[in-house]
């Protein structure tokens, strides 16, 4: 390799790496396929460490990084699609004509299983929360208003109202909650913070919630709830002022009413033997 293209590589690497960290590549599916490309440039033990470290809040980078070593790059992307499609297909039968369907944050399943139903004729609205500090459920207000579909954003805190506020049009409540899903465990799942919350005021409400998520985010492991930087929720905040911020929470599994993959829609324990080969 010349000196040129190793460099070369270095940066394009290390840009890979820098832009999962600060959630400029985000999604389960787009940083898997960035950090294939970037394990492509450099394949070895010491760089997937780096790349798995960069979210290490992500089975599914663990996943197809492990993947690699057994089957090709396209057949890894081939998972992807067929496993999509399939979620499409399973989504579009859930949802009813009219409903209210609310997420929260951005996930690439949800937001492309919503677009199908909408393109196959189904007519729903979806509520949405801004999702703070760095706002992706503005990400996923754009791709589904894009696509025609209603949508409603509120902040955050209006979270209450938003699983409360019945439409002008139809008089009908949020009727179901499509969460995607950072991590799939034994007991729950972890997810962007103020998904726990979500779940509770759902459950509290007699609302489902489902859980739209490739099954490959499923881990054994034991994930971490990272923490970030304090800037993204004030910058230049006095020294003596405490900051959390939080960017994923774990989800007890007693709030799930089911978890949609390309496995079929499942209660959770269902998941569980099918995922675990029982």
């Amino acid at each position: 390799m010349g000196v040129k293209l190793y460099f070369r590589k270095r940066k394009e690497f290390a840009n890979v790496v820098s832009e999962i960290k600060k959630i400029k590549i985000q999604g389960a599916r787009d940083i898997a396929y960035a950090a294939l490309y970037a394990y492509s440039l450099f394949p070895d033990e010491r760089h997937k460490k780096i790349l798995v470290h960069s979210r290490p809040t992500e089975p599914m980078l663990h996943k197809v990084l492990d993947e690699v070593k057994k089957k090709s790059y396209e057949e890894i992307f081939i998972h992807f699609d067929l496993a999509q499609d399939k979620i499409n297909s399973l989504v579009l039968k859930l949802i009813k004509k009219k409903e209210i369907i609310f997420t929260h944050c951005h996930s690439t399943n949800v937001v492309k299983a919503l677009i199908y139903s909408r393109k196959k004729g189904k007519k729903f609205e979806v509520y949405n929360t801004e999702t703070r500090p760095l706002f992706q459920g503005r990400k996923t207000a754009l791709e589904l208003s894009d696509a025609g579909i209603p949508v409603t954003t509120f902040i955050d805190s209006a979270l209450g109202l938003a699983l409360s506020k019945k439409s002008e049009k139809n008089k009908n409540k949020v009727t179901k909650i499509f969460l995607g899903a950072d991590a799939i465990l034994e007991n729950g799942i972890i997810n962007k913070i103020g998904s726990g919350l979500i779940a509770e005021v759902a459950s509290m409400s007699n609302i489902p919630v489902y859980i739209v998520a490739d099954s490959w985010k499923f881990s054994k492991n034991k994930i971490p709830i990272e923490q970030r930087n304090l800037n993204e929720v004030w910058d230049k905040a006095p020294k003596h002022i405490k900051i959390k911020n939080p960017a994923f929470e774990f989800v007890p599994k007693k709030y799930i009413k089911g978890i949609v993959s390309e496995l079929g829609v499942m209660k959770y324990e269902e998941f569980l033997k099918k995922i675990n080969g029982k």
